[in-house]
């Protein structure tokens, strides 16, 4: 198991209070997004419109507003290819969770 299932039920809840918040995409995730969709402009952040958790497998998902609405593409991306702001009230707990999988992540494939 990857992920603890207090912390993600605690944490979706509060990101769903949340939605609509806004976060940065890594620059992982951005360099994915332009491969996919060539002619969008990125800006540097975006609004994360719904949440969802995708059990162990996939972990707590986002989707992203990313303006492009017009071109028809759809962006849900794992929470660990987001940025939040330090300010941001549950950032601590965000990257808490992100760590905590990462860690778990890089053990399992290894």
């Amino acid at each position: 198991m990857i992920d603890n299932p207090m912390q993600v039920d605690r944490l979706l809840g509060r990101l769903k209070e949340a939605v609509p918040f806004v976060a940065r995409p890594s620059p992982a995730l951005a360099a994915i997004i332009r491969g996919k969709a060539p002619g969008l402009s990125i800006s540097p952040e975006c609004q994360v419109t719904w949440v969802g958790y995708a059990g162990d497998d996939g972990g707590i998902m986002c989707h992203l507003d990313l303006g492009a609405a017009s071109t028809g593409e759809q962006f849900v991306v794992s929470l660990t290819q987001l940025v939040v702001r330090p300010g941001t009230p549950m950032a601590r707990e965000i990257g808490a969770y992100q760590k905590h999988r990462n860690k778990r992540l890089r053990r399992v494939q290894v």
